[in-house]
């Protein structure tokens, strides 16, 4: 298995730059990555240098256009406590809506210092995700809050939740995330993310390569008992022709069971490119869906209750045949092991790119309440 390296983390300072008349001032970027895509002007701060000083700087440097660094307000990664509202990251999120680009270029951004509220989340997620989407299909448990709000997966506090990019086993699948915290537990409980490419480099050729045909997902959903969850609450109905619909339109093979349950199967890519940076990213959930990654003695419990065809959920290569306990093991540990930890405060929104940017949650203690809302 290959070593992983630590990584280092350099920030950037990008501006928001708006004229009067609610304009977004953009440079046309002259370098690679993403030479001639439009971007907001900044760059990376200098060692020893302010936050505020490299922004007022790159400001100058990209577009001729000087500020005083005291005109300048923060809104995004590390923003300490100054006196900015829900109000601001609203107005914040709205300008960065002619910005797509910045979450294609940062891949996760966190909004520090805005203390958002659970009253005051709605009209933040209306302005960073447009197009809220219902968590349909979702195999984690969850407990719907508001308008397409969900609490963040209801998983015992002291497991780690292994890295997985949201639905990558579905037909459609959310193509941004945003988090917020309502409350920060007492100790643990970071949300870490990781690079989808880098996870993806990190493997050995003979995992990347077994996998590239893809992998195929079987599901059994009870109808009101049983392990795991049940169709009910997996496709938000009760109507059997909804979800009839839902997974004619997915491609998925389906079968209702005599005693009220549904198995589906399903066959997915397990990379995928981004659609506008053109980057291949490794993007299944075979780790979370294979018996192995529940550890020795669960794996072995389970195996002992039912053959792995009745099992809730597994996953298989698409040409049926198993996959290795070792691929899935290693799949999972790099994962993790290249990840970068966004430890939480109260307030705090994260928004990340679902594609090219893996997420988690490690073990916690004390109470923890994170709101997670998707969009396409």
């Amino acid at each position: 298995m290959p070593e992983t390296k630590p990584q280092s983390v350099q920030h950037t300072a990008d501006v928001v730059a708006l004229t009067r008349s609610g304009h977004v001032l953009l440079i046309e970027r002259g370098w690679p990555p993403f030479k001639g895509a439009w971007a907001l002007p900044g760059g990376y701060v200098e060692p020893g240098e302010a936050l505020f000083v490299a922004a007022a700087r790159k400001l100058a440097e990209e577009t001729g256009v000087a500020v005083a660094v005291g005109t300048l307000h923060l809104i995004a990664e590390d923003v300490e406590s100054c006196g900015l509202d829900a109000a601001d990251l609203r107005e914040a999120a709205d300008a960065a809506q002619a910005g797509a680009q910045v979450l294609d270029e940062e891949k996760a951004l966190v909004f520090r210092g805005f203390e958002v509220s659970e009253e005051e989340l709605d009209p933040v997620l209306d302005a960073l995700l447009p197009n809220r989407l219902a968590y349909v299909y979702g195999n984690s448990p969850r407990t719907r809050v508001g308008r397409n709000v969900y609490t963040s997966t209801e998983y015992p506090a002291e497991f780690t939740i292994s890295m997985h990019n949201e639905l990558s086993y579905a037909h459609r699948w959310p193509a941004r995330l945003a988090f917020c915290c309502v409350t920060a537990p007492a100790t643990g409980g970071a949300t870490p993310v990781v690079d989808a490419g880098l996870w993806l480099e990190s493997l050995d050729d003979e995992v990347r390569e077994r996998f590239a045909d893809g992998v195929r997902y079987p599901q059994n959903l009870h109808g009101g008992a049983g392990l795991g969850k049940s169709w009910q609450d997996t496709f938000e109905t009760t109507d059997r022709e909804e979800v009839d619909r839902f997974l004619a339109a997915s491609q998925a093979g389906s079968q209702w069971q005599r005693d009220g349950s549904l198995r589906v199967t399903q066959h997915r890519p397990a990379t995928v490119r981004h659609p506008r940076t053109g980057a291949e990213v490794w993007f299944n959930q075979s780790d979370q869906w294979h018996p192995a990654a529940l550890g020795d003695e669960t794996a072995a419990a389970l195996a002992r209750l039912m053959p792995p065809e009745q099992l809730p959920q597994s996953v298989a290569f698409a040409d049926g045949e198993p996959i290795p306990a070792e691929y899935v093991v290693q799949v999972r540990d790099l994962g993790l092991a290249g990840a970068v930890d966004v430890d939480w405060r109260a307030g705090d929104v994260m928004v990340i790119d679902n594609i090219l940017v893996g997420h988690g949650r490690r073990p916690y203690t004390g109470p923890r309440r994170l709101l997670v809302a998707m969009s396409d």
